[in-house]
């Protein structure tokens, strides 16, 4: 059932707590940052659809990391949904909310959230069963503090947030004070000037951090 995935997501997403968001260019920069990550501790990552080389990496990545939480970014169509789940992705999400996404992900069973940034968004996508949400922009829509009064209204429904967008080290703690928050999504690990000088031992070195800090903040 589509609300059972996106329920067993969600534990599997409280569990990770940080999510990369990747934006990569070719097949052996990906495996190689999918590997950095998990040397780090890091478990899960989301390969956003924003380069032609997305499909080939979540691919790649399946087979060599078939450990890995395997997620597909910036979901924006049938053809992206389809392609993610058939290539082995775990989760998709989108950056907003498509009733024909939403409806497509029920069908197939796929475990798809999409992004929201209004109540009434929330409420659409709940009534077509959505129960873990993104929220994106956060931080360019005020961040922690609008997300805990969208929670409010709808707490007794058990619905499950990752905010992405403008999270960063220094801030994502906030984010993940709020329980109804499961993890946050961030482009900080991974960056595109790191990967383009080379910086991998910075880049372990920014991971193993935010590791570190999420031990201290979920124990």
């Amino acid at each position: 059932m589509y609300v059972d995935k996106q329920k067993d997501l969600a534990g599997k997403l409280r569990s990770a707590g940080i999510v990369p968001v990747l934006v990569l260019e070719d097949v052996d920069t990906g495996l190689k940052l999918c590997e950095t990550l998990q040397r780090a501790g890091l478990r899960t990552a989301e390969i956003t659809f924003r380069t032609k080389a997305a499909a080939q990496i979540i691919e790649a990545a399946k087979k060599r990391f078939p450990d890995f939480l395997l997620g597909a970014g910036t979901v924006l169509n049938r053809d992206h949904l389809n392609q993610a789940f058939d290539l082995g992705a775990a989760f998709a999400v989108a950056p907003g909310f498509n009733p024909a996404l939403v409806k497509l992900a029920a069908d197939r069973d796929y475990a798809f959230s999409p992004g929201i940034a209004t109540p009434s968004e929330v409420e659409q996508a709940h009534e077509l069963g959505v129960r873990l949400f993104k929220f994106f922009p956060a931080e360019a829509l005020g961040g922690v503090a609008m997300l805990k009064n969208i929670i409010a209204p709808y707490r007794h429904l058990g619905l499950s947030f990752m905010p992405t967008g403008g999270v960063t080290a220094a801030n994502f703690a906030d984010y993940l004070a709020v329980p109804e928050i499961v993890s946050v999504g961030g482009t900080w690990l991974g960056r595109a000037d790191d990967l383009k000088a080379g910086n991998w031992d910075k880049i372990e070195k920014d991971a193993k951090a935010a590791m570190e800090a999420l031990k201290r903040i979920r124990g």
